[in-house]
């Protein structure tokens, strides 16, 4: 049985995977890069100067679609010494309609994970000349509504019809992510 995606689940795949493809041109080894998603109707009726930066080959009026989504990339992200602690400060005003992230790490197979050292340093040594790692970039977008998108790239697999795509494959950053929507949080 094939589940059909909603037409929000489509547009924030759509988004997921073409942040994804953006990042990649930057090649691997990037930092952490954050993007507000709105809906682009919603922003060109608020915003009609916006159509003003859209792409050469994309014109407002071919926007005709409410669930499409606008990626804007966060510059001068909050100083943080982890993933958590930056998700942990970020606050989305009401105009966001989502969120996407993008990070990338190595990882080993799980007969190797037991071996990494206890100290910080020697643990990144360990993980940066294991033969068997494997460097990976998530992109994982969430809307506020709760429905969420995860696209992964191996570097062994580089390629834009490689990427791995589907709604939560990356559970703890998803949930991160989505708790960046929830005021009670805070």
């Amino acid at each position: 049985m094939t589940n059909e995606l909603s037409t929000q689940q489509k547009s924030l795949r759509d988004a997921t995977l073409d942040i994804e493809r953006h990042v990649a041109t930057g090649g691997w080894n990037g930092p952490i890069r954050m993007f507000a998603l709105v809906r682009a109707q919603a922003a060109l009726a608020k915003n009609p100067e916006l159509a003003n930066e859209l792409p050469a080959d994309v014109h407002a009026q071919s926007i005709t679609d409410p669930a499409v989504l606008f990626s804007v990339e966060q510059e001068d992200l909050p100083p943080a010494s982890s993933l958590e602690e930056l998700l942990g400060q970020i606050i989305w005003p009401p105009e966001v309609d989502g969120a996407a992230i993008s990070a990338e790490r190595i990882v080993l197979p799980p007969s190797a994970e037991a071996d990494i050292p206890e100290d910080d340093d020697e643990a990144m040594a360990f993980l940066q000349h294991h033969p068997q790692r494997e460097d990976v970039r998530m992109v994982v977008a969430v809307l506020r509504e709760g429905i969420t998108w995860s696209v992964i790239r191996m570097r062994s697999h580089d390629s834009d019809n490689d990427v791995l795509s589907g709604e939560n494959l990356v559970e703890g950053l998803t949930a991160a992510l989505q708790a960046t929507f929830d005021d009670t949080l805070r």
